[in-house]
Protein backbone atom coordinates (compact mmCIF):
# COMPACT_ATOMS: atom_id res chain seq x y z
CA UNK A 1 0.00 0.00 0.00
CA UNK A 2 1.23 3.45 -0.80
CA UNK A 3 2.34 5.23 2.38
CA UNK A 4 0.82 8.49 1.16
CA UNK A 5 -2.72 7.14 1.25
CA UNK A 6 -4.10 7.68 4.76
CA UNK A 7 -7.04 6.25 6.65
CA UNK A 8 -9.96 8.66 6.25
CA UNK A 9 -12.63 6.92 8.33
CA UNK A 10 -13.55 7.87 11.90
CA UNK A 11 -11.37 10.95 12.35
CA UNK A 12 -11.90 14.06 14.42
CA UNK A 13 -12.29 16.57 12.87
CA UNK A 14 -14.09 14.88 10.00
CA UNK A 15 -12.47 14.09 6.69
CA UNK A 16 -12.67 16.98 4.23
CA UNK A 17 -13.57 16.72 0.53
CA UNK A 18 -10.02 17.87 -0.30
CA UNK A 19 -8.60 14.91 1.62
CA UNK A 20 -10.85 12.51 -0.28
CA UNK A 21 -9.78 14.05 -3.61
CA UNK A 22 -6.10 13.86 -2.64
CA UNK A 23 -6.44 10.19 -1.69
CA UNK A 24 -8.19 9.42 -4.98
CA UNK A 25 -5.44 11.20 -6.91
CA UNK A 26 -2.74 9.23 -5.05
CA UNK A 27 -4.57 5.98 -5.76
CA UNK A 28 -4.87 6.68 -9.49
CA UNK A 29 -1.22 7.75 -9.65
CA UNK A 30 -0.16 4.52 -7.97
CA UNK A 31 -2.34 2.27 -10.14
CA UNK A 32 -1.46 4.02 -13.40
CA UNK A 33 2.22 4.35 -12.59
CA UNK A 34 2.08 7.96 -13.71
CA UNK A 35 2.29 11.17 -11.71
CA UNK A 36 1.38 13.31 -14.70
CA UNK A 37 -0.39 11.54 -17.54
CA UNK A 38 0.13 12.41 -21.18
CA UNK A 39 -2.38 14.68 -22.91
CA UNK A 40 -3.85 11.61 -24.59
CA UNK A 41 -4.55 10.02 -21.18
CA UNK A 42 -5.47 13.14 -19.18
CA UNK A 43 -9.24 12.76 -19.63
CA UNK A 44 -9.22 9.11 -18.53
CA UNK A 45 -6.96 9.97 -15.59
CA UNK A 46 -9.20 12.83 -14.41
CA UNK A 47 -12.33 10.73 -14.84
CA UNK A 48 -10.80 7.93 -12.75
CA UNK A 49 -9.88 10.38 -9.98
CA UNK A 50 -13.42 11.80 -9.93
CA UNK A 51 -15.05 8.35 -9.90
CA UNK A 52 -12.82 7.05 -7.12
CA UNK A 53 -13.38 10.19 -5.04
CA UNK A 54 -17.14 9.77 -5.55
CA UNK A 55 -17.04 6.12 -4.47
CA UNK A 56 -14.86 7.01 -1.48
CA UNK A 57 -17.31 9.67 -0.30
CA UNK A 58 -20.16 7.13 -0.47
CA UNK A 59 -18.09 4.56 1.39
CA UNK A 60 -17.19 7.00 4.17
CA UNK A 61 -20.83 8.08 4.50
CA UNK A 62 -22.04 4.47 4.79
CA UNK A 63 -19.41 3.13 7.21
CA UNK A 64 -20.45 2.85 10.85
CA UNK A 65 -18.47 2.26 14.01
CA UNK A 66 -18.99 2.29 17.74
CA UNK A 67 -15.38 3.36 18.36
CA UNK A 68 -14.71 6.96 19.32
CA UNK A 69 -13.21 9.14 16.57
CA UNK A 70 -9.42 9.07 16.34
CA UNK A 71 -7.63 12.32 17.08
CA UNK A 72 -5.62 13.57 14.10
CA UNK A 73 -2.97 15.15 16.34
CA UNK A 74 -2.32 11.86 18.13
CA UNK A 75 -2.07 10.02 14.80
CA UNK A 76 0.30 12.66 13.43
CA UNK A 77 2.53 12.43 16.52
CA UNK A 78 2.72 8.64 16.15
CA UNK A 79 3.62 9.01 12.48
CA UNK A 80 6.39 11.50 13.35
CA UNK A 81 7.80 9.11 15.96
CA UNK A 82 7.71 6.22 13.51
CA UNK A 83 9.43 8.30 10.84
CA UNK A 84 12.10 9.47 13.30
CA UNK A 85 12.83 5.85 14.20
CA UNK A 86 12.83 4.74 10.57
CA UNK A 87 15.12 7.48 9.31
CA UNK A 88 17.43 7.84 12.35
CA UNK A 89 20.41 6.11 10.77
Amino acid sequence: MCRNIRVLHNLAPETTPDEVDAAALQFVRKVSGSVKPSQANQEAFDRAVAEIAHATRHLLEDLTTSAPPRDREVLAARAREKAATRYAR
